[in-house]
């Protein structure tokens, strides 16, 4: 498989995501918000392997704004759980700014595939 640096970063992020909720549930004891930043945090990754196997450049760029998609819900999963106190300043600022350069990752790669079909 050829390497994709996008496949590397949504892996390593869906990763924290998922240390993340394994401290929220455990130490914070907060199950809502926490599991829905879970789907939507790893689902990031899942789109973004999906559209390294597609098809056609149609598949790949949908698959690519689905990541995009799962990654923005993934930023107000955790915009919440800092506003409600159940992450802290440093963390949050850490894990929202990877979350955001994969919004930036998977947008600019879906737009690019859509302009070039």
């Amino acid at each position: 498989m050829a390497k994709s640096i996008a496949l590397e970063k949504a892996i390593q992020f869906a990763l924290r995501i998922v240390k993340l909720y394994k401290f929220l549930t455990e130490e914070k004891k907060e199950f809502v918000l926490s599991r829905q930043m879970l789907i939507s945090g790893t689902f990031v990754a899942k789109h973004v392997k999906a559209a390294t196997v597609a098809e056609s450049r149609g598949i790949f760029g949908s698959e690519m704004f689905k990541g995009m998609q799962m990654a923005s819900d993934t930023e107000l999963w955790l915009f919440l759980l800092h506003e409600g106190g159940w992450l802290e300043d440093k963390y949050y600022g850490s894990i929202n700014a990877d979350c955001i350069e994969m919004i930036k990752i998977t947008a600019s790669i879906s737009k690019t595939s859509r302009e070039n079909d």
